[in-house]
């Protein structure tokens, strides 16, 4: 496991967040791209193969380390922010949508996190972002929000992002959680996580809330979002459709009752 840089943070705003982080002297952080805010003078900006985590043997080796991160959905490339100053120097990462940004220790989760694909923002250089397969096949076709999940390894600290407002939950051992699956956005790999049925013909096609849901079982920590992205965007494309507003929440989509039934026109 890389060794990663001890960097100072502050976490700035309420619902639309950017984090400043503070380098010593030859530290870096790694970020999306994408996600810079800005960067002060003496900070040095590189875009490269996958994570930066490690150096690798070569171009297959970097390869390798890419081909990770486009199978998660990320793009090839990350950013290195390094500190060529003589003093302390500070970067600033911005959220992409509104939420919350959460800094997390690895070191104190035992040094790995599974997190969402599109939820990491950025970390300390040497964090790892590797992929994580779900073990079980029900969990990887009906999981909602993909079949593989972000992996963060390492010992230092690690930003990720969570849409609208986060809620953290300790689970006890053996404690049960259903949630929506697209509104997990990170747990310790202690946590099992599975996928379940709607139960009940009518609940599942008319509820509102998809055939299926996500279950976590503790113990360990979980952090979850009230906005997913993919909820939001849903809703923008539905209200942006003619008649896209009217009776939502169903398997009938956009599609209105009046229109089922006939109209008065």
């Amino acid at each position: 496991m890389a060794q990663m840089h001890e960097v100072d943070f502050h976490i700035y705003g309420d619902d639309l967040q950017f984090v400043e982080v503070e380098l010593d002297p030859q530290e870096a952080a790694v970020a999306e791209a994408g996600t810079l805010m800005y960067m002060e003078d003496g900070i040095e900006m590189e875009t490269i193969f996958g994570d930066g985590s490690e150096k690798k043997s070569g171009f297959l080796g970097s390869l390798l380390g890419a081909g990770k991160r486009l199978l998660t959905g990320e793009s090839l490339f990350t950013t290195v922010f390094l500190n060529r100053g003589g003093g302390k120097r500070k970067v600033a990462f911005a959220a992409p949508y509104p939420g919350k940004i959460i800094p997390v220790n690895l070191r104190e989760l035992g040094g790995e996190l599974i997190a969402q694909k599109d939820s990491f923002l950025a970390a300390a250089k040497g964090v790892s972002l590797g992929i994580a397969f779900q073990k079980k096949l029900g969990t990887g076709l009906f999981g909602g929000e993909g079949f593989i999940m972000q992996r963060l390894q390492g010992d230092g600290l690690a930003f990720i992002h969570a849409g609208g407002t986060l809620r953290e939950r300790t689970l006890g051992p053996g404690e049960l959680l259903r949630v929506d699956t697209g509104c997990i956005v990170a747990f310790q790999p202690t946590v099992d996580y599975d996928i379940q049925m709607v139960s009940g013909i009518k609940t599942a096609f008319f509820g509102g809330e998809g055939l299926f849901f996500a279950t976590l079982r503790g113990p360990g920590k979980v952090w979850l979002q009230s906005l997913p992205f993919s909820r939001l965007a849903g809703r923008i494309l539905s209200a942006a459709r003619p008649g896209g507003a009217r009776d939502e929440g169903s398997v009938l989509g956009g599609v209105g009752l009046g229109s089922l039934l006939g109209s008065d026109d």
